[in-house]
């Protein structure tokens, strides 16, 4: 886990839980996300169902949906984990994109452009969108050229939750006077799930997974190509819980200091927090009411406003 302050020396009952990278297979599936490389044709909801038929699971649900013709990153829980999904629809996305003119523009002109749309952007929501529209503003991170070859410029983007891509290019184009469309885009990271890690599968990797494992009892591709749903959360600060408050969380109590045996330190007042119990397992998430040396310091009282349960009651004894 990440740098974690630590407030109350605890120590965690072996009767109760499991590492989440030590549990059961079937509880491992039914408790897993998949870092998937989405093709190009299908929908979100369409590879959800595939995944569930490869998998035979009940349920799937996906961090961020990517038009049909988008490739990359979907995260896509199973059974218990789709809930998860949620916490990483707030979370900042990173694509490749090959953006087209539609005359030809100088170089610099063109990166000098770019410059200037990086930072806080306004943006209206294209027509065909989910979300209504108005004007919003969203936080470029960075925006990387690669190559101008002629009209075509290939860059990456880290950007903000909600941000649309297209709308991106096309308001680039306006800003340069010449008008500009999204030729092709991939998106290549989703929080704490990229490209660039070993654990990204396609449909066929998956459907070879499973099959090693049904069919000749191997467990360790299917344990790659399925992550533990407590990965969905690494990108948020963390409150690391004691055994004898686990129970009242899953039951919808609030977070208060005595529950807590670590936490991170760069927690801030209102952030999205995790709350894990000391062996990693997701519990639950919510919105901390104070910062990290606050909560450190406090003897008693609620610390955090919980608005997520993930874990089923009945796992950790009652501490009440």
């Amino acid at each position: 886990m990440d740098n974690l302050l630590l407030k109350s020396k605890c120590q965690t009952n072996p009767e109760y839980g499991c590492n989440p990278y030590e549990r059961p297979i079937e509880e491992h599936i039914a408790k897993g996300i998949i870092n998937l490389d989405k093709p190009s044709g299908p929908t979100s909801h369409e590879v959800d169902s595939w995944v569930k038929r490869i998998l035979g699971c009940n349920k799937t649900g996906h961090g961020g949906t990517l038009d049909p013709k988008v490739t990359g990153v979907l995260p896509i829980g199973i059974d218990s984990a789709t809930r998860v999904s949620q916490l990483l629809l707030p979370a900042g996305k990173e694509y490749v994109c090959l953006m087209t003119f539609h005359k030809n523009i100088d170089e610099d002109k063109i990166r000098e452009v770019f410059d200037e749309f990086t930072g806080k952007i306004y943006q209206t929501p294209p027509v065909k969108s989910a979300v209504k529209r108005e004007l919003r503003v969203r936080n470029i991170y960075y925006s990387t050229i690669y190559e101008i070859n002629e009209r075509d410029v290939l860059f990456r983007i880290g950007c903000e939750a909600g941000t649309y891509v297209r709308t991106y290019c096309h308001d680039i184009g306006e800003a340069i006077g010449c008008g500009a469309h999204m030729a092709e885009l991939r998106r290549t990271q989703v929080g704490p799930f990229n490209e660039r890690n070993d654990d990204l599968v396609n449909l066929h990797d998956l459907t070879d997974a499973y099959h090693f494992w049904i069919e000749d009892g191997d467990e360790s591709f299917i344990r790659k190509a399925i992550q533990p749903m407590e990965v969905a959360s690494s990108h948020l600060p963390k409150i690391i819980i004691k055994d004898s408050a686990v129970e009242a969380i899953c039951h919808g109590a609030k977070l208060g200091a005595g529950g807590i045996a670590s936490l991170s330190k760069d927690i801030q007042k209102g952030d999205l927090v995790a709350i894990l119990t000391l062996k990693g397992e997701l519990v639950a998430a919510g919105t901390s009411l104070f910062n990290s040396k606050e909560i450190l310091s406090a003897d008693s009282g609620l610390m955090v406003d919980v608005n997520k349960v993930f874990m089923d009651t009945g796992i950790y004894p009652k501490g009440w």
